[in-house]
């Protein structure tokens, strides 16, 4: 059986990366690679694994190559410290591994959480981001601030078992890291190029409510969806409203 090395990017999460990292004892390696941490991440992670890593933070993207670089298997699970691992999603990985993987790169479902609930709709299922069971050679990050893109040179599936996620532990947290994000997004779209218009403050919130409220059916989701729903157009609005304090700034 080929072994499996994991890896966890962290930044001030003492009060979830225990639970990540509990899900991912089978594995063969555990790496963690933090960005300074002023909380008791680094500690917490420890207790798991000597292999834990300080980088300065200059993007997603670039992190999660160079956890890349730290990991000594071949094959990598590429797990989030808000995400835990299903004991379905371990024996599916396991049987893989002792087969011999069928393809170079899986996606793997996650079941995201919002206010004690399973979203399953929103746009928020099966919600597959990069494919996060690979082989290291296969797959590379792009140099993406946020929301990073991938490239694999090989074969590409999907695993059946799942992931479960916990984002946000209640409103304060979302708000937080949504401050965060929305820095980061524009300052992506302003180095890349994008121009702000005024109307991108009405008309990109609007459609992204009616997206995932209306097109993808978030009122199926109760309250939670309908929050959700309604702070992602928040989320919409603030970026773009710092795209043009940035190109502002610039001009």
């Amino acid at each position: 059986m080929s072994k499996l090395s994991a890896y966890v990017l962290t930044f001030n999460e003492e009060g979830k990366i225990r639970d990540a990292l509990e899900s991912l004892t089978w594995a063969d390696e555990i790496v963690v690679l933090d960005s300074h941490s002023t909380d008791r991440t680094e500690q917490i992670c420890r207790e798991f694994t000597d292999k834990v890593y300080q980088c300065d933070f200059a993007g997603f993207g670039k992190l999660r190559n160079r956890a890349l670089e730290l990991v000594t298997h071949d094959w990598v699970l590429s797990i989030d410290a808000d995400e835990r691992v299903t004991d379905e999603l371990r024996d599916e990985i396991r049987r893989e591994l002792a087969s011999g993987p069928r393809a170079d790169a899986f996606f793997v479902p996650r079941k995201n959480y919002f206010l004690g609930r399973w979203i399953r709709h929103c746009g928020w299922y099966p919600d597959y981001r990069q494919p996060q069971f690979f082989n290291k050679h296969r797959l590379c990050y792009r140099d993406d601030l946020v929301h990073e893109g991938f490239e694999v040179t090989g074969t590409i599936d999907y695993l059946h078992g799942h992931a479960l996620q916990y984002p946000f532990r209640d409103l304060g947290e979302y708000l937080r890291k949504m401050s965060r994000y929305s820095s980061l997004m524009a300052e992506q779209m302003a180095s890349r190029g994008g121009r702000f218009h005024a109307h991108q403050l009405v008309t990109h919130p609007v459609f992204t409510f009616v997206k995932m409220y209306g097109l993808r059916q978030g009122f199926r989701d109760g309250m939670p969806g309908l929050l959700l729903s309604l702070l992602y157009a928040y989320y919409t609005f603030v970026k773009y409203a710092k795209l043009w304090e940035l190109t502002r700034t610039a001009a």
